[in-house]
């Protein structure tokens, strides 16, 4: 099924001229220089520096590339130093004698009888050309074995560009496929060629820089009824590079269909065009653009299916949408998740997700719609999502994506990180707000401060607010308070830790009330005390232990009459 909608995508690339997808037989490479040649073969002036900023070769779309995982295979008209000029610092001359004859060898087969100038002086220059002097060529030590392609003196573009050159490297690979064993193709069903391999997969961080397979076969175990390599999962060569193509696409430097979130490399697409695209990577924290019309455009839309609407931008609601999650794992790629589902559900379980997170900010500029990687920075130690569980990103965006509970890693991760560095963060209640709403569908937890809420948790966790706010009035601002000192044991063993803070609370109250400027707030504070202690059960006292949604809620009750002391303002409260 991913491999079929990856074809899909590809065909949907390939009629749209904005996209400028390669067409079978070609794709893009980086290449770094190039070498001009006279029409008799001989080199003209300087080779042409084609590197961008930092040193970072130039994509262009060249024939194949040919996959080398092993043995020699050089791609045609253009490749690197070893293969085109038969010169490299490998310290291997004879091995690179062979690929240099390899590259002669492709290109005499593929132009043999083609009838261009550009072909005339490549193959010339192939005949005369000596090894040995590629020292000579000027700036040799920055372009030694980096990739080249040849450009004709006095003409645009490069040589592997022209007519007759594509053309005589697509009739060559047809005649190549001839080679491969025939088979049924599992992505179209057609009987057609079956390559052995299929062409690596680049742009997923922590993967090999060459790329890696997401169908590959190597090992004795991986095969059945005697097949060698893909025969085991027939993908015909037009299949392959489709997916291949597409895939890669996708996952190119400059994709607005990608995110990463720790180890997890997620992309995603629809079967047509859609602003809906564009919405979920904004949403799940892909690049963001410079347009702030557009930036403006995905808040409104944003802002639109977090109040469950639907945008009519969007297009059909039943036109399906693919997700797919993919992982390094050394030469080959793991699928962390795959999702099929339409533009509206996708729509859907954004919305419920940002639902399940609206959370009264403390300040203003804090995300209202935060990204997965903004929540998830905030449970790492150090705000380091490399300190994470290598699970816990892929499980997330699943349940995002999905609209399913949020894993439960989700909610031990947020109560360890609050417990361990005492900052009870707007972003980290709102993750502890959004698993228990979506872990318990009876679950009453409101966006702002609720006065009707009865739960245990809830009601110590604003108890415990309104006795730091009555220390801080009492006392000012003192080395370890009592937030500082009895956070997590007062959610976690409330039991222990409660009569001690309330006894001290006798000796704060007393010390306000004799204050002439803040004596009101001594009335104030101990009101709200009893109004919380008189919602809970007198009878059963302060619970030994709270589990972990207790303490989940414990923290939201904290946090939400904390932003209801700043929001009501005491002075005012006081008159």
């Amino acid at each position: 099924m991913i491999l079929q909608a990856l074809n899909q995508y590809y065909k949907r690339l390939l009629d749209d001229p904005k996209a400028q997808v390669s067409e079978f037989g070609f794709g893009l490479q980086g290449v770094h220089f190039a070498l001009t040649l006279d029409r008799s073969g001989a080199l003209v002036g300087r080779p042409m520096d084609l590197r961008e900023e930092k040193g970072r070769p130039r994509r262009i779309e060249v024939p194949g590339p040919v996959v080398k995982a092993n043995g020699i295979k050089s791609n045609f008209a253009w490749d690197n130093t070893g293969y085109v000029l038969g010169a490299d610092d490998k310290g291997k001359p004879e091995r690179t004698a062979m690929t240099h004859a390899a590259f002669k060898t492709l290109a005499f087969e593929a132009l043999n009888g083609v009838d261009d100038e550009g072909a005339a002086a490549l193959l010339a220059f192939l005949e005369q050309w000596d090894p040995e002097r590629a020292a000579e060529l000027p700036g040799w030590e920055e372009m030694v074995g980096l990739n080249i392609v040849f450009m004709l003196d006095g003409e645009p573009g490069f040589l592997h560009d022209r007519p007759a050159f594509r053309r005589a490297w697509r009739d060559h690979l047809t005649a190549g496929n001839d080679e491969f064993e025939t088979g049924q193709c599992l992505v179209t069903g057609e009987v057609a060629p079956i390559p052995p391999t299929n062409a690596k997969i680049k742009g997923v961080p922590g993967a090999q820089t060459a790329g890696a397979s997401l169908v590959s076969f190597n090992i004795d175990a991986a095969k059945s009824y005697g097949k060698e390599q893909n025969l085991n999962s027939p993908i015909s060569v037009r299949a392959a590079f489709a997916y291949t193509t597409a895939l890669n696409c996708l996952l190119a430097p400059d994709s607005t269909r990608k995110v990463q979130v720790g180890e997890t490399t997620m992309v995603f697409w629809a079967e047509a065009p859609s602003q809906a695209e564009v919405l979920f990577g904004y949403a799940m924290g892909a690049k963001k653009s410079e347009d702030n019309s557009l930036v403006q455009r995905m808040e409104r839309y944003l802002g639109d299916v977090a109040q469950g609407k639907y945008p009519e931008e969007f297009g059909e609601a039943r036109t399906p949408f693919y997700v797919l999650g993919l992982s390094p794992n050394a030469a080959r790629l793991s699928v962390r998740f795959w999702h099929v589902g339409t533009v509206g559900q996708m729509a859907e379980n954004l919305g419920a997700h940002f639902r399940a997170l609206s959370l009264q900010r403390r300040f203003d500029n804090e995300p209202e719609h935060p990204s997965p990687w903004q929540l998830l920075r905030e449970l790492a130690l150090q705000r380091d999502i490399r300190n994470l569980s290598p699970l816990l990103p892929g499980q997330f965006l699943r349940s995002i994506i999905q609209g399913r509970p949020y894993p439960q890693t989700l909610l031990s991760a947020a109560i360890g990180r609050i417990r361990a560095d005492r900052e009870i963060t707007y972003l980290r209640t709102a993750i502890l707000k959004a698993f228990l709403l979506r872990s318990n569908a009876n679950e009453e937890i409101t966006m702002h401060l609720n006065e009707e809420n009865r739960e245990t948790g809830y009601l110590l966790g604003r108890l415990f607010a309104t006795l730091e706010r009555t220390q801080n009035a009492a006392l000012g601002n003192v080395n370890a308070s009592v937030r500082d000192k009895y956070f997590a044991s007062a959610a976690a063993t409330p039991g222990l830790v409660f009569p001690i803070i309330i006894s001290n609370a006798q000796n704060w109250l007393s010390k306000i009330a004799k204050d002439k400027e803040k004596g009101g707030l001594a009335h104030y504070y101990d009101r709200i005390m009893m109004k919380i202690i008189g919602n809970m059960d007198d009878t059963a006292g302060y619970p030994k232990t709270l589990s972990l949604r207790e303490q989940g809620l414990f923290t939201i009750g904290y946090y939400q009459q904390m932003q209801d002391f700043y929001t009501k303002k005491e002075k005012d409260t006081e008159e």
